[in-house]
């Protein structure tokens, strides 16, 4: 019973998941059957070397959904061996940062117990992601849901991914890969006309001042969209604008408005702001990717442009539960505060 079990230290799927998931497969396959006996918490903290909680965890998950039993001083009993268990889900990103947790946990809480995830992430390196992509091949998976940002590479990341994976069975989530529009599902930012929008939005604040730069490194795995719709926006308004690749080199200048990409950057930025002694909201303007808690309450609040990041991940759910074929454009908000 031991080895039906599987606990992926690679994978990001916590841990307790990975064993009711394991256990529902188990079931559904007829590898567990009714009346059978499950191992004990002892017996799985031994074998992988867990906390007795991540045990507690899963089994009072499948007591509460009625899948399991226990017996006192016996152990843990299936008692209920017919699941609709509708999807297995090979899920990969390219980071875990706190705004692709807020997908990660909309996705797995809108499909529940329809489905098992084994979740990973590649760290924006290509090689890594072809890697993982052909490792799923030992597994048979429903669907494969996937994220497509690099930092170097991917040139021919269109053609490997209609190779390797069943289209049929392919949704792409935040950006869209050309060359498959009406082919697969996607949830997807429309990166260029989202911060053309944004911009264009906050137009009567920026108005204010004389220059606005984008903080963009020159080795990133962001789209190059989101340069393309901040030239876009900075042409047809005429405004003074260019690109900064390393904020720590740069001289704050005043008049100026900065949009960060990346919240290291953003550090950089506050901390340059502060030694200027400049006002920020008056002489220096601040526009931000990406909704934080922190943000609302930084320097009184930074202005915030952002995707809906849970929308993005329970839209994906949806169309995997409703066996939906969607190409859908996620929202995009603006959030003024004072720092513009």
């Amino acid at each position: 019973m031991l080895k039906l079990i599987v606990i992926k230290e690679e994978s990001k799927v916590p841990k307790y998941k990975q064993i009711i998931d394991s256990i529902l497969s188990a079931i559904e396959n007829g590898k567990i059957k009714l009346d059978d006996r499950l191992p004990s918490v002892n017996d799985l903290l031994i074998e992988f070397d867990i906390s007795r909680d991540t045990v507690v965890k899963a089994y009072n998950h499948l007591k509460k959904n009625k899948i399991i039993d226990s017996i006192p001083g016996k152990g843990f009993y299936v008692i209920k061996d017919q699941l609709a268990i509708k999807a297995k889900v090979f899920l990969l990103f390219n980071k875990l940062s706190p705004h692709k947790k807020i997908i990660y946990d909309s996705f797995a809480t809108t499909l529940g117990d329809n489905a098992t995830v084994d979740f990973f992430i590649y760290e924006n390196n290509y090689r890594h992601f072809k890697d993982l992509i052909m490792e799923s091949k030992k597994r048979v998976y429903t669907h494969y849901v996937i994220i497509c940002h690099f930092e170097e590479g991917g040139d021919d990341v269109l053609n490997f991914v209609k190779k390797e994976i069943p289209l049929e069975k392919l949704i792409v989530l935040d950006k869209k890969l050309d060359g498959l529009a009406g082919k697969v599902s996607s949830v997807y930012q429309d990166f260029e006309n989202d911060i053309y929008s944004a911009l264009v939005q906050l137009n009567s604040k920026l108005k204010k001042y004389n220059h606005i730069k984008l903080l963009l490194r020159k080795k990133t795995y962001h789209p190059v969209e989101i340069k393309n719709g901040f030239f876009k926006f900075c042409g047809q308004f005429a405004y003074d604008f260019g690109i900064i690749e390393e904020i720590e080199n740069s001289k704050i200048d005043k008049g100026t408005v900065y949009i960060n990409l990346k919240e290291s950057d953003l550090v950089v930025l506050i901390k340059k702001i502060k030694e200027s002694k400049l006002s920020l909201g008056k002489d220096i303007g601040i526009i931000s990717y990406n909704e934080t808690p922190l943000k609302e309450v930084l320097l009184d609040g930074i202005t915030v442009i952002s995707t809906d990041f849970e929308n993005l991940g329970r839209k994906a759910a949806e169309i995997i539960l409703n066996n939906q074929f969607l190409h859908i454009d996620n929202p995009f908000h603006v959030i003024p505060r004072n720092s513009l």
